[in-house]
């Protein structure tokens, strides 16, 4: 999270630098990087409405979370 913040203020060569966005308002935990992998690929696949939801799921009021 630091480094997002850190990013968006410093450069314009990262996502959160180019689009000031560092905040956290959706995260899942895994054992295995291989399995965090997998899954950001698949999300990444799915349609902005899909994200959405997986959103409203879990933080419907979209309240920025802290680790």
């Amino acid at each position: 999270m630091y480094e997002h913040e850190t990013d968006s203020k410093t450069t314009k060569s990262t996502f959160a630098g180019k689009f000031n966005c560092y905040n956290l308002i959706y995260f899942e935990e895994f054992l295995d990087i291989n399995q965090a992998i997998y899954r950001e690929k698949e999300i990444k696949g799915w349609t902005r409405k899909k994200k959405i939801d997986l959103i409203d799921s879990i933080n419907k009021d979209w309240i920025f979370l802290e680790i």
